[in-house]
């Protein structure tokens, strides 16, 4: 009986990788265009600094994974065998959506589309099981799908919209203030206090925010918690002097060394948040495995 279980988990990690090709198709323009749009660098160079990133952010990606073990629905109220089939319908769906808005040259979120796709297969699962349940009607459908966790989840996703279109419009807004008339005119220090500012910003959300629910932030919290103005505030000294350093006597474009950082940043964020829009269903049904074997 185990052997179907065991060909199940083997199609989920061909479906995984197949995932992760069309996904990050479709994602990598979230971390690349920018980068490529300003021309600041070659396009090799980007890759190379953005597969870089990559890497790093997999190795420290946090607890973004318990969205596909029970993020959206509640395992303990189906069998092995229906939350087998849940993850199944998920990746079949994954790759056929992302594969059809690819193929129209259609982003989409990735993110969206694996938690509806979960809460989609739950619900539709919970409604077989009732339908074979004398006992229970569409009002218990509430038992089967975490609907608090759900709704969080879904809150964020629209919350980060607004939230990404407000302070993107601040920071356009300041910079082109600050940039737009006689850029060649500016004072070496404006740019560096620039470059201080955005690169603190980005270090700030990689060593503070992002390291959080990794499994090596046991080792180090003892050096963050507590101290994140501490952080903030030499991080921008250090960063401002270093700019001005490099500016003055390197005659290096601040603005370019922000365009890389930034893609760096960008693309350890994806791997640690979006990587499990991927392979999260099928890591989940391998730890479902483990647990009906025990």
């Amino acid at each position: 009986m185990g052997d179907i279980y065991i060909l199940m988990l083997v199609a989920l990690t061909v479906l995984a990788i197949i995932d992760l090709v069309v996904g990050v198709s479709n994602d990598a323009v979230n971390f690349l265009n920018s980068a490529i749009g300003s021309k600041a660098v070659s396009i090799k160079a980007i890759l190379i600094i953005a597969s870089i990133g990559v890497a790093l952010g997999a190795i420290t990606s946090s607890g973004m994974m318990e969205v596909a073990r029970k993020g959206i629905f509640n395992p303990s109220e189906f069998y092995f065998n229906e939350i087998m089939f849940i993850f199944m319908a998920v990746m079949i769906t994954d790759i056929l959506l992302l594969d059809v808005f690819n193929s129209l040259g259609m982003p989409t979120s990735t993110t969206v589309s694996i938690v509806f796709e979960l809460l989609g297969a739950a619900v539709a699962m919970a409604l077989i099981k009732i339908s074979n349940n004398d006992a229970e009607t569409l009002v218990n459908v509430g038992k089967y799908i975490n609907s608090e966790k759900a709704l969080l989840i879904i809150s964020g996703i629209l919350l980060s919209v607004f939230i990404a279109f407000t302070v993107g419009a601040i920071v356009q807004f300041l910079s082109r203030l600050l940039y737009s008339f006689q850029f060649d005119k500016r004072q070496s220090y404006v740019n560096a206090l620039f470059g201080g500012f955005a690169i603190t910003a980005i270090t700030y959300f990689i060593f503070v925010k992002g390291l959080k629910g990794t499994p090596f932030y046991d080792d180090v919290k003892h050096l963050i918690e507590g101290r994140t103005y501490q952080i903030i505030i030499y991080g921008f000294i250090f960063w401002t002097i270093l700019s001005q350093l490099l500016i003055s006597l390197f005659k290096v474009n601040i603005l370019k060394f922000i365009v890389i950082i930034g893609t760096f940043s960008l693309a350890m964020a994806f791997a640690g948040n979006d990587l499990v829009n991927f392979i999260g269903v099928p890591i989940a049904a391998w730890n479902s495995y483990q647990e009906w074997d025990a």
